[in-house]
């Protein structure tokens, strides 16, 4: 059913942030990096960072690459656009250990995915949802007011074919 009402849309670019009081269509595509979706169920209110790394080094610029970094600042501008840190849930996708990329000899999809979910641990925000590991991309969309996140798995799912 088609309400006619126009939903904005917004494509989260790796080492990203995204959260805005209006409801937005937030996509991104994940090989071995993860984003995290916090959403308050009560207020209808979210955003999504995609990490690169799992953790800033203290080296160069802490930006949201690093996991460490986009946790912390994720959690940070959902909490100013008014959600209550109690009333946040998170789900969790990507991580994958694509081969032929040359990164898997590093793990940095299972690194990222351990990296996440001790960090939503350490805030006491639950895991209500999750897509990670494995050997496919995935490409997801968030309804940041519905708190729906649709997941696409596979090679298609990634390069759009």
């Amino acid at each position: 059913m088609d309400s006619g009402k126009m939903i904005n849309r917004h494509f989260l670019f790796p080492g990203t942030i995204f959260a805005d009081p209006l409801e937005y269509l937030i996509s991104t595509v994940l090989g071995s990096c993860v984003a995290v979706c916090l959403w308050d169920h009560v207020l209808r209110r979210g955003g999504m960072n995609h990490m690169m790394l799992p953790l800033w080094n203290g080296e160069g610029l802490a930006t949201p690459k690093y996991g460490n970094i986009a946790m912390e600042k994720l959690l940070s501008k959902v909490l100013s656009i008014g959600c209550r840190r109690e009333h946040l849930v998170a789900k969790v996708f990507g991580g994958a250990n694509v081969s032929g990329t040359g990164l898997e000899v590093f793990m940095i999809g299972d690194r990222n995915i351990t990296l996440a979910m001790g960090m939503l641990e350490k805030f006491r925000i639950a895991v209500v949802a999750k897509d990670v590991g494995g050997r496919d991309g995935r490409k997801i969309v968030m309804n940041s007011e519905s708190g729906v996140v649709m997941v696409g798995k596979g090679r298609k799912a990634v390069s759009g074919d």
